[in-house]
């Protein structure tokens, strides 16, 4: 179900912004607000003109070459899918994450990968809660997930940390709360007596590959059906899909 805003006619509920743009960007730092805003305008009729909370999805992910590619950024991949499905263009800076801002149909969305490592990625998601004032329920977190299949996605509307340190250190910055969803991306479990920490910054073999870039393209569409439906049967289908996808009968 979608949230709809409900202030006086002419109210614009917009993201502020006083934005750093990235050192390599030639466009000048700016303090206004985004041209994406959530407004309920009073129409000719004295009636109002319905608008929806936006969103902020938040890829987790280490910042650098060295790791693009990594099972460890699947989540940073989801974003940057979302930002080339929808044209959103990711060139600012704001509270130690690289965002952008834009929509998914008429929702506002801001896309956010966080820059400070993972371990320490509630740094830059609590100030990001923080500044935009976006309720829990409006904050989409997308990681790996080791417990999943890989290539193998979950949408949950809450839960816990799971071990996965990334989302444990940004629930700590939302004081310890785990009433927020988040989009699970399966990555499988190391092989044999793997180290943890080698397999997560391990890149993926062809065939995960490809498995992981049909995820991607599925990972879009669910965000885009959260975004525009909320939790409803649809994302119930999602997951019994995703659960068998990879099931031979």
């Amino acid at each position: 179900m979608l949230h709809a805003a409900s202030p006086p006619p002419g109210f614009c509920l917009s993201f502020p912004r006083n934005l750093h743009r990235p050192r390599d960007s030639t466009e000048p730092s700016v303090r206004a607000r985004s041209p994406v805003c959530c407004s309920v305008p009073e129409t000719k009729n004295g009636a109002t003109k319905l608008e929806y909370t936006p969103w902020v999805v938040v890829g987790l992910g280490n910042p650098g070459s060295k790791y693009h590619g990594t099972r460890h950024n699947v989540g940073f991949e989801v974003i940057d899918s979302i930002s080339k499905a929808e044209g959103i263009r990711m060139n600012t800076i704001q509270s130690k994450a690289l965002i952008g801002i834009g929509s998914i149909g008429d929702v506002p969305i801001l896309l956010a990968k966080p820059q400070t490592y993972m371990n320490f990625s509630g740094e830059s998601v609590g100030p990001l809660a923080a500044y935009y004032q976006v309720p829990l329920r409006h904050i989409l977190l997308v990681y790996d997930e080791m417990s999943l299949p890989n290539g193998v996605l979950r949408l949950q509307p809450k839960g816990g940390h799971g071990y996965h340190n990334g989302l444990k250190n940004v629930m700590g910055h939302l004081d310890g709360s785990r009433e927020f969803p988040r989009l699970s991306i399966g990555i499988g479990n190391p092989p044999g007596n793997m180290d943890v920490k080698a397999f997560l910054l391990q890149k993926f073999s062809s065939v995960e590959r490809k498995q992981i870039d049909t995820s991607l393209e599925q990972g879009v569409e669910a965000v885009r059906t959260l975004v525009l439906n909320g939790f409803n049967n649809h994302v119930y289908r999602f997951n019994l899909g995703q659960k068998y996808k990879y099931h031979k009968v």
